[in-house]
């Protein structure tokens, strides 16, 4: 991951350096001591992070941030102060910011605000990449669905990034099940959904959830690069609740340590009625 430091304190941009190279977060492209210096560059190299001082002369790092994203929404803001305002820091975060690293700067702080934002972006890249061979019509032929219902069902996998999962496939079992049967999840517990085709309903039933859970992860981070993604507003609400998800987006961005809940039989009903609706 490419990394920009917009700071005006030198020793602070030597310690992030540290923290940037000794623990193999990435590679420091660019260091700048104020905004008005930074822009140029950061629009020219193109980082994938910018690690900003949100208090600096000149141009300060709210405006900075907001400047850049008008020209390029991609590159991600991680913002660094030791302001504890609450109105400062909601602007900080409305202006685009993802986190907020507070001074004086913490090594384990900085490295975990870092890998999440790279984590970020690794989703966000494979959603791209998938979306762009499905919609190109290049789907591998050992991934072609039997009838429309399968096709609908991936289709979903795909837009929410849960096709390589595990629970994907008991997921695609349940649905099937109930749209073959006529039925919903209001005639069943999630327990004994999952007992109709195994004795391990508990494995099957966090199989579910944790592959439902990724989904939810993604669209919210779908959410934070643009609130009216598509694919969000498309599914958002008819497989999870737009609350949850939230909740989720503060969560990742550091707003919150409470994560964001799924509910399995809202979920898989969800499911069901996209097949139906697009049968």
């Amino acid at each position: 991951m490419r990394i920009y430091i917009v700071e005006d304190d030198s020793n602070v941009i030597k310690y992030l350096s540290h923290i940037i190279v000794d623990c193999d977060l990435g590679e420091v492209v660019g260091i700048a001591q104020n905004g008005a210096a930074a822009y140029d560059e950061i629009l020219m190299l193109k980082p994938d992070l910018v690690l900003v001082d949100l208090l600096m002369p000149g141009k300060d790092g709210i405006t900075l941030v907001q400047d850049i994203k008008k020209v390029n929404s991609r590159v991600q803001f991680v913002m660094i102060s030791q302001v504890s305002s609450k109105e400062m820091i909601g602007r900080a975060y409305q202006s685009g910011v993802e986190y907020y690293i507070s001074k004086p700067v913490n090594a384990i702080e900085t490295q975990s605000v870092i890998k999440k934002v790279k984590e970020k972006i690794s989703i966000y890249n494979t959603l791209n990449q998938i979306q762009s061979i499905f919609s190109s019509g290049t789907e591998p032929a050992a991934e072609t669905p039997r009838d429309s219902r399968e096709d609908e069902i991936r289709r979903i996998f795909q837009k929410i990034g849960i096709v390589g999962e595990v629970g994907s496939q008991d997921i695609q079992r349940v649905v099937l099940y109930l749209l073959d049967s006529g039925k919903g999840m209001a005639d069943f517990t999630v327990k004994e959904i999952c007992g109709k085709f195994t004795d391990q309903t508990k494995s099957m039933e966090q199989r579910i959830r944790r592959t439902a859970t990724v989904g939810m992860t993604n669209l919210a981070h779908m959410g934070i690069e643009d609130y009216m993604n598509e694919t969000l507003n498309e599914l958002g609400n008819g497989l999870y609740s737009y609350e949850q998800i939230k909740i989720e987006m503060d969560y990742i961005r550091g707003k919150t340590k409470k994560r964001g809940k799924v509910n399995l039989r809202k979920f898989i009903d969800g499911m069901v009625s996209f097949c139906k609706v697009n049968k």
